[in-house]
């Protein structure tokens, strides 16, 4: 018997743990995820009157084979839905112009994004305990323990894995309790990824806006919305004759008023959302929804070597800061990677 240990229940341990009970037949996976949800920041939110919204990740590109072949054909594709239309441009004066990945995949679920890794973890025998935050790694005997914040002790594990961002990877492991020079670099490793933040605003209409576009990306980043995007686009994600838009700020302006009151930054991000696609009715929204990402899309890769130095100890990392890409399909990749790393090293 194998025992496995994994914080986090993001894409990439989802990714991992497919690879782990398909090639470890005697592997036992616990996973532990601090919040309600799965998936990580590929996010998804239902309202009442038959709405589905991705409030984090929008969608997965089609930019790796082998994800591909995942979604399309290992998992069950029913639900499975590609937003075709467009994403065009706009820039720091707010101009619009067509722009970019016109005929290439936007993946979501007509149930959403977090689709992909309830899909994956319920293909496997792994036993996911949710709203489990882990505060304490302890390395005792060759094997890895944790302690979550009730005081509950799990393992011994043979094998960690590790898959929250970048710097709460860092403070988990900068307090563990394990004896190895292997841990201070990989500390210092893991806070050195920067990151963007992003505060999102979710905006509901009672009418169907008329646009040639699913997305427009700011591409000089010198706006204060760097993103907005049409759910209705996504099947099953609106009702008929009504919009849902996803309006991501740039990363200055989320710093700046991370902890404003929401109210105010979801008016003033609605403002912007008016300006920019040409509609004074988008200023005033139906209904609202929001979600801070203080540590939403990593600027970098993390150094490969300390990686390579703690997984000699039995210890993993995984995740789009590891791909070094801040991509749904790419923190997929990577876990699929990692696990195989895994079985190998077991």
């Amino acid at each position: 018997m194998v025992d496995i240990g994994m914080v986090g229940a993001g894409a990439a341990a989802a990714a991992a743990t497919h690879v782990l009970d398909a090639t470890v037949p005697d592997a036992t996976v616990t996973v532990l995820e601090k919040s309600g949800g799965l998936c990580g920041r590929a996010a998804t939110r239902r309202r009442e009157g038959g709405y589905v919204y991705d409030y984090g990740a929008n969608y997965v590109k089609a930019d790796d084979e082998r994800v591909v072949e995942l979604l399309t054909e290992t998992l069950d594709d029913d639900g499975l839905t590609d937003a075709s239309a467009p994403v065009y441009t706009f820039d720091e004066s707010g101009e619009v112009s067509p722009g970019r990945d016109a005929d290439e995949h936007k993946w979501s679920y007509r149930q959403g994004l977090t689709q992909i890794a309830k899909r994956l973890f319920a293909g496997t025998d792994a036993t996911v305990h949710r709203r489990t935050r882990v505060e304490t790694v302890t390395r005792v005997g060759g094997a890895w323990r944790l302690r979550d914040a009730d005081g509950d002790e799990w393992g011994p594990f043979d094998a960690l894995l590790c898959t929250p961002p970048a710097p709460q990877t860092a403070d988990l492991l900068a307090d563990a309790v394990w004896d190895d020079e292997a841990r201070a670099a990989l500390v210092d490793a893991a806070r050195a990824v920067d990151y963007r933040t992003v505060w999102t605003a979710v905006l509901g209409y009672g009418f169907r806006l008329d646009r040639p576009y699913y997305g427009l990306v700011n591409v000089d980043k010198e706006h204060p919305l760097g993103w907005v995007s049409r759910e209705e686009c996504k099947a099953g994600h609106v009702p008929a004759g009504e919009s849902v838009l996803v309006a991501q700020a740039n990363h200055e302006w989320s710093v700046e008023r991370y902890d404003d009151d929401p109210a105010t930054n979801v008016a003033a991000l609605a403002d912007h959302v008016a300006s920019v696609v040409g509609d004074d009715r988008l200023a005033d929204p139906a209904w609202t929804d929001h979600q801070g990402w203080r540590y939403a899309l990593p600027e970098a890769g993390v150094d490969r070597g300390p990686l390579a130095d703690a997984e000699a100890a039995g210890l993993y990392c995984a995740g789009d800061w590891v791909a070094g890409e801040a991509r749904v399909h790419a923190a997929l990749r990577n876990g699929l990677d990692v696990g195989e790393r895994m079985a190998y090293g077991l």
